[in-house]
């Protein structure tokens, strides 16, 4: 499994990250050094988009603890047919993934500032999440927000604990510079 961001998506991202880089100045919105954000945040958001491919048209996908909108963000680009909830807790941030869908035209992200266990239940047909807590606690998350059986992806390093109830798909990866991870497909059993 090899990240690619797709041809459509370079100049949106390239937008995406100068509106990132501008914002952070003011409101220090991530601690990642520019020359990391494109690896790091983008190329290794594009490795669920394969995991989309059988949502259809109209579905939606859940992405929590979003920060700066990843890789709600990639989704959203990547699958306009499909609503992206990007949710988290920090109003700041949500704020910037309000003015990123607004400035790059993404009428499919919805932005979400609260808590997942407090927010209304979304029913998307799948949940993504990207460096955010253990696997339970994100199953925890999906079992309120996600349709009953519904695949749940987590982008985690190459060793992650799998909880009690759940089928596991693990698809090992490597980022150019950042090394290996590893994308975790759930289901509850």
């Amino acid at each position: 499994m090899d990240p690619l961001l797709p041809a459509k998506l370079k100049e949106p991202v390239s937008r995406y990250l100068v509106l990132l880089d501008r914002w952070s100045r003011t409101h220090a919105l991530t601690s990642l050094e520019r020359e990391e954000r494109f690896e790091e945040l983008i190329l290794d958001s594009t490795v669920l988009l394969p995991f989309l491919k059988d949502v259809p048209a109209g579905g939606a996908v859940a992405d929590f603890g979003t920060g700066m909108g990843v890789p709600a963000v990639v989704l959203a680009l990547a699958r306009p047919d499909l609503t992206i909830y990007a949710l988290d807790k920090a109003t700041k941030k949500i704020a910037f993934v309000k003015q990123a869908a607004m400035e790059l035209g993404l009428a499919n992200l919805r932005p979400l500032a609260g808590r997942a266990e407090d927010l209304a239940p979304l029913g998307a047909q799948v949940g993504v999440a990207k460096a955010v807590g253990p696997l339970d606690l994100l199953m925890g998350w999906w079992d309120r927000h996600g349709e009953p059986g519904a695949t749940f992806l987590a982008l985690k390093g190459a060793q992650v604990e799998v909880p009690a109830g759940v089928s596991v798909e693990r698809h090992a990866y490597r980022l150019p510079t950042r090394g290996e991870r590893c994308m975790v497909v759930m289901r509850r059993v």
